[in-house]
């Protein structure tokens, strides 16, 4: 394999990390054969009425991996590189983050394979829930609960929600998290990421008693997340010195200001009542413009890596000159190029780990929906704080104690606990 995979070989490379752990931890039996697979996989077809008359049918699926700990949690994304192998992947990667950060749910991914952004609003809401009425027989609060990830957002969800009341005959809004407050979404659930990305970059740079405005950090990604985490850590006083989105980078080695740039970025989309934003970061004014890739290669302290998955590939892995890489997306760094950085000695706080903000406060959305509660903003970014805190701190010292990356802690700790799950449910759970 070389360079940046196709998703034919994502869900191989994703669980290459597994067998390493199974050794290092004990995992016998049972436990190995369960983890390797997933629980379901959904394929579905969406057929959606477009404006003009026409009909077109786009491909879709649901993967649920591993719910001995719970109900399956995970996102949805709508892009037109989604495949079943990239769904199986992600929904792998979320049973182990929800395990490390000890929540009590499996792995669960959704996708549609499509360009959302060449849909009108409503064609975008008919998919929406299309999608919605092709997976409701696995939905639902205790047994698999959606929530928004590229390309879906709040209103989204909301749509989702939506229908699924309806298909339900009923109130049912622990059934998808990520919505809109008005519906029932908890607050501080948009920024989540971004805010649980800065807490445990936070958490790892008093480790090294590296202080925030000695810190510049380039980061790769303009969406959600990485927006929210820009802002965040301009706040605390880190030097945010490049950002990218799809159409190319900026660079400031005085330091960028994220806000006037997502307020340039997203002018259009308020002013046409827009789903999602067209416009780029390149648009901001008074700074060097780059390549996209370029800023994968410049020389910070810490590169954020906030896009898609296999960014960091062994064909580019070398040019790699920061000092830390922080992984707010799903499986932005391949298991090679990982190998090397550790031989390297840079440190990857990895995205089971670094991105669980999202999935924390989805957690406490659905807990507020069960209970028919409705938390203050500060009660749920103290709550996360505190988890982050102290499931940090876990694999920091793991790592330290044990002599292994951070990766490989986090891994550690996650499967510990699925694996202990699945031996004290006994030996016949095959006849279940």
């Amino acid at each position: 394999m070389s360079g940046q995979m196709d998703h034919a070989n994502l869900f191989d490379d994703a669980r290459s990390r597994l067998e390493e752990v199974f050794d290092a931890i004990g995992v016998q039996g049972d436990a190995r054969e369960r983890l390797r697979q997933p629980s379901l996989s959904l394929q579905v077809s969406v057929p959606v009425r477009m404006d003009d008359g026409s009909l077109r049918v786009f491909p879709g699926w649901r993967v649920q991996y591993n719910n001995i700990l719970g109900p399956a949690k995970g996102g949805i994304r709508f892009h037109p590189e989604v495949s079943q192998e990239e769904v199986t992947t992600l929904s792998f990667w979320m049973a182990v983050k929800c395990a490390v950060v000890d929540l009590p749910y499996g792995g669960g991914k959704g996708g549609v394979k499509v360009d959302p952004k060449q849909l009108s609003k409503l064609e975008l809401e008919r998919l929406a829930r299309g999608y919605v009425r092709a997976i409701a027989d696995i939905m639902g609060p205790d047994r698999d609960i959606p929530a928004p990830d590229v390309n879906t957002n709040a209103t989204v969800m909301g749509w989702m929600a939506d229908e699924f009341d309806h298909l339900a005959r009923g109130k049912v809004p622990a059934a998808i998290t990520g919505k809109p407050p008005a519906l029932g979404g908890s607050l501080g659930r948009v920024a989540a990421t971004g805010r649980g990305a800065l807490h445990v970059l936070d958490l790892w740079a008093a480790r090294e008693r590296r202080k925030p405005e000695e810190t510049t950090v380039a980061i790769q990604g303009f969406g959600n997340a990485a927006y929210h985490f820009a802002r965040l850590a301009h706040e605390r006083g880190y030097r945010i010195v490049a950002v990218s989105d799809s159409k190319g980078a900026i660079y400031s080695r005085e330091g960028l200001d994220p806000d006037p740039i997502m307020e340039q970025k997203t002018h259009n989309q308020r002013l046409h009542d827009m789903v999602y934003c067209d416009d780029s970061v390149c648009i901001a004014d008074d700074v060097e413009k780059l390549e996209r890739d370029e800023l994968l290669t410049l020389e910070v302290d810490v590169l954020a890596l906030a896009a898609l998955e296999n960014q960091i590939h062994e064909d580019n892995v070398d040019q790699v000159k920061a000092r830390a890489v922080l992984e707010i997306a799903n499986g932005p760094v391949t298991s090679q190029a990982d190998e090397r950085l550790e031989k390297r000695g840079v440190p990857v706080l990895p995205d089971v780990l670094a991105n669980t903000g999202g999935v924390i406060v989805s957690y406490y959305e659905w807990v507020q929906n069960r209970n028919g509660e409705r938390w203050a903003e500060e009660n749920v970014n103290a709550r996360l704080a505190e988890r982050l805190e102290r499931q940090s701190q876990l694999i920091f010292e793991r790592a330290e104690r044990e002599e292994i990356s951070y990766r490989k802690a986090a891994y550690r700790q996650g499967i510990e606990r699925i694996a202990e799950a699945i031996q004290l449910r006994g030996n016949c759970q095959d006849s279940e």
